[in-house]
């Protein structure tokens, strides 16, 4: 599988496409193509979080588990449906909390892509999933495909904001170095944890503040 991948992540990852576990990953999703299992994101798309944000854009990091399972939802952004999709509860909460920490009203589209653009990496721990079937693509090398992708902004950048939200994402804080960037934490913003330490964290506003502290340009949440 030839990588479609945004020119300056080739060239950060391109040990790690060389190594034995992504050709296995590429192997399994063959595979799975073969026996006429349906994946999501589509092909094309399952770069996508790298392709809207370049490495050299990187400001916040937004780590989520894994893609949305259901017809149409995944697009290769963490936590973001394509337009016209309805919103999943998580991203509902999202947006409540958007709403409540900046006043701003929740947006028709759940499509995140502006947040990408702006250097938001919308980065799922795992890139594929089989329809219907959550998880189902967690133990194919993602993860270490993943951790290597935080390790690597970890050294090479400094002064990046990681949103870690629900046990899941907080679990990667070890593979960040905390005397150069700056970790968020909050419950997950699903309907299960929400009411637990989501709402109200506020990290839209915080992220903000350090991105000005930086003299960096804060992000427009606004779609």
């Amino acid at each position: 599988m030839n990588v479609q991948i945004e020119e300056s992540w080739k060239e950060v990852l391109k040990e790690e496409f060389d190594k034995v576990y992504f050709q296995q990953i590429v192997t399994f999703l063959k595979a799975e193509k073969s026996a006429g299992k349906i994946i999501y994101p589509p092909g094309p798309l399952i770069f996508n979080a790298f392709n809207k944000t370049p490495f050299n854009k990187i400001k916040v990091v937004l780590l989520g588990q894994d893609p949305y399972h259901n017809l149409g939802q995944a697009h290769g952004l963490s936590f973001s449906v394509p337009d016209g999709i309805a919103k999943p509860p998580s991203l509902v909460n999202i947006f409540k909390e958007l709403e409540n920490d900046l006043g701003i009203a929740p947006a028709k589209n759940g499509n995140l892509e502006k947040w990408a653009l702006q250097g938001v990496l919308l980065l799922n721990a795992s890139l594929t999933v089989r329809q219907n079937e959550p998880g189902s693509h967690s133990k194919i090398g993602w993860l270490q495909f993943t951790d290597s992708v935080i390790s690597k902004i970890s050294e090479q950048k400094k002064g990046i904001i990681f949103l870690l939200w629900g046990k899941f994402a907080q679990d990667k804080q070890s593979l960040i170095d905390e005397t150069k960037h700056y970790v968020l934490k909050a419950a997950h913003p699903s309907p299960f944890s929400a009411d637990k330490g989501f709402f109200g964290c506020k990290h839209f506003s915080k992220t903000n503040e350090l991105l000005t502290l930086q003299h960096k340009e804060p992000i427009d949440w606004k779609l």
